[in-house]
């Protein structure tokens, strides 16, 4: 039998697992990153008949790709496992990576970005489901932090790739890079990533589950933990979201998370242009988005410390609100130096605060329930991906760049509002009686065990 109180893991512990999804993530961030990367050679390409209305479509094609991947992965992992797919993600996108490079058309080339889609947005939920089950307790936010600074990393690493071969080899060769995921991490993945405990013991695969259990020191799964198999088991996992403790918890993650991807993306996409609209040269306005992104690798370290001191939902409510300082902050024309200050912090903040939303998850959803409710916060949150580029879009024909940063701003609000209301109304929607529910005390991610009024 398994101990009763087994010794509690580190991050040495669980560094593989931590490893392995940071390498998949930065991946993730590099693919996604790579059509920004390379857009300005697409449009130059004359032959092949891009422009820049084509770009726009081509991009919502990618973001919507990613929202049925989202949504339909988190269910999915849950039946099949978390390894499989995994595998199968960056499987998906390295392929719609390939397609793009070989594409005799911007019809085939928009399929692919389509499917690469499909990949990215499935990575994402499993991933943070994987550290989330893995991460020592009163770390996980941190563990979480850690694994998304693979993200922005990846961003850094597919400008880099447009810049280094885009000008002298043409965009379908940035594209070939894409597939190196499939070569490098599939083969890393299928060796090293353990199987989720509890996905092993739905299967009926006892001893295997205990054993991964023992050797990351996480407890022994239990069949309350255990997600249910079959289609049977994929809407219940659905439907348990709505469950006593969850069924306004449950919109008001979609909700923060809708305001934190309409931000993510709107902010990443059009920067560069609102800060130009607002006076600065284009080279300086460019730079915005790399000095962002570098504040945003140092934000998610920062937000993953003190949220496992003060609680996911706490860091992220307060990072919203410090992101539409920020916001506000950008309309007026400062001066060079203080504006790159001005972004970088606001890089700091904004990003994380997404980021947090996922890591309040574990105390809002039972370890049954994790992957399912991940697939769904970041698939419901997808339709901030693709509104936030659309309605920056809008901004910027408008010829209105303070208008621009007001409405990045008013969208942090309302993600601060929306994650401060969820301990609410956990407390107020539970029903002690009912068992398995939420239990009677409200759990943070950080470890600590508020009682219940």
């Amino acid at each position: 039998m398994s101990p009763v109180n087994p010794p509690e893991r580190t991050f040495r512990a669980v560094a593989p697992v931590i490893a392995l999804c940071w390498l998949v993530v930065f991946f993730d961030g590099m693919d996604v990153n790579i059509y920004g990367a390379v857009m300005p050679h697409l449009i130059d390409d004359k032959d092949f008949g891009f422009t820049a209305s084509t770009a726009g479509t081509v991009g919502s094609w990618t973001t919507f790709g990613m929202l049925v991947g989202a949504l339909g992965c988190g269910t999915l992992t849950d039946w099949l496992g978390r390894k499989p797919m995994v595998t199968g993600s960056v499987v998906v996108f390295s392929l719609g990576s390939a397609l793009c490079a070989l594409a005799p058309s911007v019809f085939v080339f928009g399929a692919g970005r389509f499917v690469s889609g499909l990949g990215l947005g499935g990575l994402m939920p499993i991933g943070l489901a994987i550290v989330a089950e893995f991460a020592p307790p009163r770390r996980a936010a941190l563990a979480t932090g850690l694994m998304m600074t693979s993200y922005h990393a990846g961003g850094m690493a597919a400008t880099g790739l447009g810049l280094a071969l885009g000008p002298d080899h043409g965009w379908r060769v940035v594209f070939w890079a894409g597939v190196i995921p499939a070569l490098v991490a599939v083969p890393l993945v299928l060796k090293w990533l353990p199987e989720s405990p509890g996905v092993l013991f739905a299967k009926g695969r006892t001893r295997e589950a205990e054993t991964v259990a023992a050797r990351y020191l996480l407890p022994a799964p239990t069949r309350a933990e255990a997600p249910e198999a079959g289609a049977r088991g994929r809407f219940a996992a659905v439907a348990s979201l709505f469950g006593p403790g969850q069924r306004l918890a449950t919109p008001l993650m979609w909700l923060a998370s809708f305001a934190g991807l309409l931000l993510v993306y709107g902010v990443s996409t059009w920067l560069p242009e609102l800060m130009r609209a607002s006076g600065y040269s284009l080279s300086s306005s460019v730079t915005f988005l790399m000095v962002i992104n570098a504040g945003g690798i140092v934000g998610m370290l920062v937000a993953g410390r003190t949220a496992d001191r003060f609680g996911a939902v706490k860091v992220s409510a307060v990072w919203f609100l410090l992101t539409a300082c920020g916001a506000f902050l950008l309309k007026a024309h400062l001066p060079l130096g203080v504006a790159y200050a001005v972004v970088f912090v606001t890089g700091i903040w904004l990003f994380s605060a997404q980021v947090m939303v996922y890591a309040a998850a574990p105390s809002v959803y039972t370890p049954a329930q994790r992957a399912t409710g991940l697939g769904w916060v970041t698939g419901v949150g997808r339709t901030g991906a693709v509104v936030g580029p659309w309605l920056g879009g809008a901004v910027v024909a408008g010829g209105n760049a303070s208008l621009g940063f007001t409405t990045f701003a008013v969208a942090a609000v309302l993600g601060a509002v929306a994650i401060s209301l969820v301990p609410l109304v956990r407390r107020n929607d539970s029903d002690p009686g009912t068992v398995g529910a939420v239990p009677r005390v409200l759990r943070h991610s950080e470890g600590k065990i508020l009682p219940k009024h």
